[in-house]
């Protein structure tokens, strides 16, 4: 598979640029492994991929069990900021940092946007067999 890390990259610095508040973006595929990250060194970008899987993959499970649908993102809130993880497609999940800061009305308005974004970006490089 080859995936354009400088376009991934690109486009989660984007969004950072974009919304107050975010610290870091991780890319991952649905079952949590580690494609991208923009992050700094105190960030564990494989554990933060699992982490906001099995979040999301939770979320999942609990639209299905309650009716109310497919997931859009998660919301987790602690005393020193928020992490988001937003689905990207069926196959692959951003998972996002934020500090106590972070607008969150404005990352919802400019995540999804992002998270299409980065989808075509993952669904160009199914088709390729080399890792660049």
């Amino acid at each position: 598979m080859t995936i354009k890390s400088d376009e991934l990259s690109t486009e989660m610095r984007a969004l950072r640029d974009r919304v107050v508040g975010i610290t870091d973006v991780v890319v991952a595929s649905a079952d949590g492994l580690l494609i991208t990250a923009e992050a700094d060194d105190t960030v564990d970008g494989e554990c933060l991929a699992a982490l906001a899987a099995a979040s999301l993959s939770i979320a999942r499970r609990a639209g299905t069990a309650t009716g109310k649908g497919p997931v859009g993102h998660t919301v987790a809130r602690f005393s020193d900021g928020y992490m988001v993880t937003q689905a990207v497609g069926d196959m692959a999940l951003m998972a996002v940092l934020g500090d106590s800061g972070m607008d969150l009305k404005r990352f919802h308005a400019e995540s999804q946007a992002s998270a299409d974004r980065i989808g075509l970006l993952l669904t160009a490089a199914a088709g390729s067999t080399q890792i660049g």
